[in-house]
């Protein structure tokens, strides 16, 4: 039966996937994203819950009342953040192997997508999926018009809101994209410091 939930929706993508694999040894490519995605999954969850897997890309919720306080959920990102890094080196100190792939792990990066929003839990062919505005939106803001080339965490006015911290104090930069039906989405986002947590305290 269908319900309509409302929570965090969280995308953590990997940049570089696409040339990464298309350029690599098939043999050792998938299984260096594998490895650096199941870390992240096993930093971020629990709070959150991982919905599914896309290909270059973790999709969690962490519905109303998982992640608490809300101001939480930065740490969280943080730890997913950590996680990828750490294996990262992990894998490039690793001289087993001198292909193609493993030595150009180092260049693969990590954004994060925090969204609040609404969305409806349901199940197709046995498998539980979401659909809704707010899961197509967080979806879109992976392409955006960002050029970093550090890790970044962007986070929507709504997640914000939800979470009652102030993104001056953050240091969080103000951004803003346009998408089709969506129209203007405010976000705010920063790049992303192992050496200190993206913390509200």
């Amino acid at each position: 039966m269908a319900e309509t939930k409302h929570g965090f929706l969280v995308l953590a993508d990997i940049s570089g996937f696409t040339e990464f694999v298309t350029a690599v040894e098939l043999e050792h490519g998938p299984p260096i994203i594998a490895a650096l995605l199941e870390e992240v999954i096993r930093r971020i969850s629990p709070p959150l819950e991982i919905q599914e897997v896309e290909g270059d890309a973790v999709f969690a919720l962490g519905p109303h009342g998982n992640v608490l306080p809300p101001a939480k959920l930065l740490d969280v990102l943080h730890e997913g953040f950590v996680g990828f890094r750490e294996k990262q080196r992990e894998l490039e100190q690793d001289e087993s192997c001198s292909c193609n792939a493993c030595a150009g792990v180092g260049r693969l990066r990590l954004k994060a997508i925090g969204h609040y929003g609404t969305f409806l839990a349901h199940t197709v062919g046995g498998r539980a999926q979401t659909a809704g505005p707010d899961v197509i939106l967080v979806h879109r803001l992976l392409k955006n018009r960002l050029t970093r080339k550090a890790d970044y965490a962007l986070l929507t006015r709504q997640a914000l809101r939800y979470m009652e911290v102030d993104p001056d104090h953050l240091g969080l930069l103000p951004h803003t994209e346009r998408y089709e039906f969506f129209g203007d989405v405010e976000c705010w986002v920063r790049d992303v410091s192992y050496a200190t947590a993206i913390a509200a305290g």
